[in-house]
């Protein structure tokens, strides 16, 4: 018998042997899953973050950010503004003010991405929770009433924080919600 083609399993299947090759493609076909999640539209884990310097507010909820010198377009998650510039689409109550707001936030700062579940969206964008030192980007457009929520999932981490806020912003009239 060739100990070196085979491997030995203790406890309940000790009399079983376990092929080599099989083990192999089995971490291979892992490895290849996990280096592919990072850099497509697939799973990440929740909580990765980068650190992005801000080189344009396209609207209320997307900007366009640098990342070690290559430009990405960056879509909060859980939140949707009012629409601005969206093709053949007009300009929709309260977008010129979320627009605004949001270039006060973050206009040519350094903010920290951190992404959940899924990484990109259908258009290609980084999903992220944007903040600008302790500033939670996302939830302070909700709670002041220039963003309604937007759950897709599996991006839910802060769902329910942002529907909180977005209730009480609702109740309280403010923003879009007595404007609109």
């Amino acid at each position: 018998m060739r100990e070196n083609r085979a491997w030995r399993i203790t406890g309940a299947m000790r009399h079983k042997r376990v092929n080599p090759t099989l083990i192999a493609a089995l971490l291979a076909l892992l490895a290849g899953c996990e280096s592919g999640s990072q850099g497509g539209g697939g799973p990440t884990p929740t909580g990765h973050a980068v650190s992005a310097k801000v080189v344009r507010v396209v609207d209320g909820d997307t900007i366009e950010v640098s990342i070690g010198g290559t430009e990405e377009d960056v879509r909060y998650i859980g939140v949707d503004t009012p629409e601005t510039v969206k093709p053949d689409t007009p300009v929709q109550c309260y977008g010129p003010q979320a627009s605004a707001e949001n270039h006060r936030l973050v206009d040519e700062q350094t903010v920290r991405l951190v992404f959940d579940r899924e990484r990109r969206d259908v258009y290609g964008r980084l999903l992220a929770y944007v903040y600008v030192g302790s500033r939670f980007v996302n939830a302070e457009l909700v709670r002041d009433g220039y963003a309604r929520t937007l759950t897709i999932s599996p991006d839910t981490a802060h769902a329910e924080l942002f529907r909180r806020l977005a209730a009480k912003a609702g109740r309280a009239g403010r923003g879009l919600w007595g404007a609109c």
